[in-house]
């Protein structure tokens, strides 16, 4: 079985919004025109937006789309999926001192793989 092709996300610069890295993992999983299927836009839409030549002026109705599909997380703490700006929401709030249940929710975050964070660190010192 051979690997599927690395989608070439250059075009966004260094670091592409999470909604582009999103739709690239989609269709490294499967291919664009299922992508385009289950996020309900059409084939050349996809291969348009991981080139960043999208025609319109705003990306913010196709950012929305791509993430109420595909932004979804397993939260390990809450036992329940989340988006991806639900996610992003607990891991950077400030410490809830007030609230123990809160805090160790939010302990949680600062270790989770899904964090950006812990995931940049584990690449830079290499996994124990």
């Amino acid at each position: 079985m051979t690997q599927p092709a690395r989608i070439d996300l250059s075009a966004w610069g260094e670091q592409p919004p999470l909604w582009i890295s999103l739709l690239a993992r989609e269709v490294e999983q499967s291919n664009r025109t299922k992508t385009g299927e289950r996020v309900g836009v059409s084939r050349t839409a996809v291969t348009l937006l991981l080139q960043n030549r999208y025609p319109s002026p705003s990306t913010e109705r196709m950012e929305r789309r791509v993430m109420d599909v595909l932004g979804r997380i397993q939260c390990v703490a809450l036992g329940e999926v989340i988006t991806a700006e639900q996610c992003q929401t607990y891991r950077e709030r400030p410490a809830p001192t007030h609230n123990p249940h809160a805090m160790q929710h939010w302990r949680a975050c600062q270790h989770c793989p899904q964090n950006p964070r812990c995931a940049a660190k584990e690449q830079r010192h290499g996994s124990h």
